[in-house]
Formats: C-alpha cells, sequence, structure tokens
C-alpha cells in the first residue's frame, strides 16, 4: 500500500475532521453527504422498520449536521434533516393514543429542564 493510501485510512479511522478545520467546501459536501445518509437512515427506520444505526450513532449524526449548520447557516440545505423530522411512517404502523402526553428532552440543559419534564409527566399520569 502506499503511503498515501495509508495516510488516507488512517485519516478515516480517527474519525471526521473537526467542525471548526472544516473550509466552506468541505462543510458544504458534509453537509450534502450528511443530508443523504441521515435520508437513507431515516428510510430505514420509519419506512422500512429495519434500523441499522444505533440511536447513539444516528443521533451523532444529526448532531454533526446541526454544528456545521451553525458554523455555516448560509450552507443549510432545502433538504437538510435540520428543517424535517424523520421520514413518513410504514403504513403498517397504526396509530396510538398515549395515555402519557409522549414528551421528549431534547430541549433540556440543566436539573430545572429535567425536573419540569419529571413534574409534567407526573401530573398527566394523575388525571
Amino acid at each position: 500500500m502506499s503511503k498515501t493510501g495509508a495516510n488516507r485510512k488512517s485519516a478515516a479511522a480517527a474519525g471526521p475532521k473537526p467542525v471548526a478545520k472544516l473550509s466552506e467546501e468541505e462543510a458544504a459536501a458534509e453537509l450534502e453527504r450528511l443530508a443523504r445518509e441521515i435520508a437513507y437512515h431515516d428510510d430505514l427506520y420509519y419506512r422500512q422498520d429495519e434500523p441499522k444505526l444505533s440511536d447513539a450513532k444516528y443521533d451523532s449524526l444529526r448532531e454533526r449536521n446541526a454544528a456545521i449548520e451553525s458554523s455555516f447557516p448560509h450552507l443549510i440545505r432545502g433538504d437538510s434533516p435540520s428543517v424535517r423530522v424523520g421520514a413518513a411512517p410504514l403504513e403498517a404502523f397504526g396509530k396510538v393514543m398515549h395515555a402519557a402526553p409522549m414528551l421528549s428532552l431534547g430541549n433540556v440543559f440543566d436539573d430545572d429542564g429535567v425536573r419540569d419534564f419529571l413534574e409534567r409527566i407526573l401530573a398527566s399520569q394523575s388525571r
């Protein structure tokens, strides 16, 4: 193997380039790649009920997309994962009415937010 090939493999093994070190061209290419990859995994999860990524790996893709968009807001794509949620669900999935509201901790950043979340859960269960 050539030194160049070995260098590419070791760079790939080290993980993606930090967002702060991306050029505008690299950021645009990465946003395009992430949009395609996340859409692919959304389809697997929502339409085919066959996810291939762990939740943590999927979340890391979305977090990287958000970080790049934050650093390069003028590069946000029309098909960005940040402007849509998942994909249309598989028709075989029926609608479910939950006894308690399905709430998210996605925007909780401190202990007060967690307490508020838990209080809302408890309040909805006592109704």
